[in-house]
């Protein structure tokens, strides 16, 4: 019954798995060079793709995107995996985001759940997903961002591209309570 938060060496990884704990969610964070068989091993009921500095760092992470069946949230980088994973385009930002900013939620379902129509976020990011793939929606955007968080469209695979794990994001734990609610199903 615990989520793997993958540790893909940003600088929040250590984080998230601390706010899941606090949230006494079951949770373990592990290294992004674990093998598949590593993974199935611990028999996780879902997964979180944490941030980290480039595309390059991420380990095994692109893997296990496609591989596993299970809930998969990817914050920051890990969003970004999520959509070059599935053919989605990411690119360099036209501006890079270090500050609150606010989100419009378009599809309150979910992960978003008692959240919508608009939501303070901390953003903190140079890349950002440019086109989505085409099994995708956008569930929120921003003046920012207009992919700041998808949803596989037959599964459960989110992408959010602000950190719900600082206190900058201040209902950022809904996010993940919503999400262990989803791997709870």
């Amino acid at each position: 019954m615990t989520i793997l938060v993958i540790n893909n060496k940003g600088q929040y990884n250590h984080r998230i798995q601390r706010s899941l704990q606090y949230l006494n969610i079951p949770s373990e964070l592990v290294s992004n060079t674990l093998s598949i068989e590593e993974i199935e091993s611990k028999n996780p009921i879902g997964l979180i793709l944490g941030g980290g500095p480039s595309l390059e760092g991420a380990g095994n992470s692109e893997e296990y995107i496609k591989h596993f069946d299970i809930p998969i949230l990817g914050i920051c980088l890990g969003h970004q995996l999520i959509a070059k994973a599935y053919g989605g385009e990411v690119t360099t930002s036209d501006t890079e985001s270090y500050a609150q900013v606010k989100i419009n939620i378009d599809n309150d379902e979910g992960l978003f759940e008692g959240l919508a129509p608009e939501m303070d976020v901390w953003s903190s990011h140079k890349d950002e997903v440019k086109t989505i793939p085409e099994e995708f929606e956008i569930l929120a955007s921003s003046t920012l961002c207009d992919v700041e968080s998808f949803k596989h469209k037959d599964n459960e695979v989110y992408g959010i591209q602000f950190h719900p794990e600082v206190h900058h994001t201040p209902k950022g734990e809904i996010i993940f309570k919503n999400f262990y609610k989803i791997c709870q199903k």
